[in-house]
């Protein structure tokens, strides 16, 4: 594995983490235009819950706005007492009344006044109903979107693993659903040459296991450093040199959603740990098998001769 699809420059003299800890890629594009580069849908189903209801709310806030300046502007609305000379109250009074068409509940305070009137109610009207149906599908978009959650020990470590070394992290799937045909790969990265001529390579690294039919608990993987392991007689300072990355590429069935949903993350060199191992996750039970997920980033000190 020579690239990753970052291209041969990024390979050649670039040294920045090519994946962070959540998985996203660590690159920028640019140089699109504004139309290019506008991806409203998929901007609204991939941002954050939060960032969504603020768009939401924003759109809302500034379409009844909008409306409420032509109800001013055409004197489109009669009020059931008389309209005050107090601009701001006019556009309060306009703005909840948008809101009222928009939403199509109307109370009755406000009626629209004349063709012109009507003719801006009618379109608030028909904008809401389009919006709300809009927002609707965004929210069964988002929920409904195969995702997965996986959680991935802070730290990887090198640990005493069948009488050599290992380099194991643990992951852990958190939702109740279950993923089967687990598959994982390890990519290593690290840059190799002089101080002039430094260029990236890539290995792929054998596991102990690189795929499990099922998730119902965790899984440490491993990989052995062995004779033919790129990471044998390394050190800590051999991998910073290098400025080591280990790349995590996760692919499952989830089983909810009936399709392959995937994960990635990343280990730089200063993210691992050397001569510990995990602490045991097992607690026990009488009648089933209880694992507590809490301590899935716990280690202990051991000595290189423990087996």
């Amino acid at each position: 594995t020579n690239d990753l699809g970052f291209g041969s420059q990024v390979t050649k003299n670039s040294e920045i983490r090519l994946l962070n800890k959540d998985g996203s890629f660590n690159a920028q594009r640019v140089g699109l235009s504004t139309l290019e580069s506008l991806h409203f849908y998929h901007s609204l189903l991939t941002m954050s819950w939060f960032r969504f209801h603020v768009v939401i709310l924003l759109t809302y806030v500034i379409i009844n706005i909008l409306f409420a300046g032509l109800y001013l502007m055409f004197d489109g609305l009669n009020l059931s007492q008389p309209q005050g000379s107090d601009l701001l109250q006019n556009f309060l009074d306009a703005f909840f009344f948008s809101i009222q068409t928009f939403t199509t509940v109307g109370y009755g305070y406000l009626t629209p006044n004349g063709l012109a009137g009507n003719i801006i109610a009618a379109i608030d009207a028909f904008v809401g109903l389009i919006a709300f149906a809009f927002a609707t599908g965004l929210l069964f978009a988002r929920f409904s979107r195969p995702t997965v959650d996986i959680l991935f020990s802070k730290k990887a470590i090198i640990a005493p693993y069948n009488n050599i070394k290992g380099f194991m992290f643990r992951l852990a799937n958190t939702r109740e659903g279950q993923l089967i045909d687990f598959q994982i790969k390890v990519l290593f990265s690290e840059m190799s040459g002089n101080k002039n001529n430094r260029k990236r390579k890539f290995k792929s690294l054998n596991l102990e296991r690189e795929s499990v039919v099922f998730l119902p608990l965790f899984l440490t993987v491993v990989h052995p450093i062995d004779e033919e392991s790129p990471l044998a007689n390394r050190t800590s300072e051999d991998l910073q040199k290098a400025n080591a990355e280990f790349l995590i590429i996760i692919q499952a069935f989830n089983e909810t959603f009936s399709q392959t949903v995937h994960k990635r993350t990343s280990y730089k060199w200063h993210e691992l740990v050397w001569d510990v191992k995990f602490r045991s996750l097992f607690q026990e039970e009488s009648d089933f098998v209880k694992v507590d997920l809490s301590g899935l980033h716990d280690y202990d000190p051991v000595t290189l001769q423990e087996d």
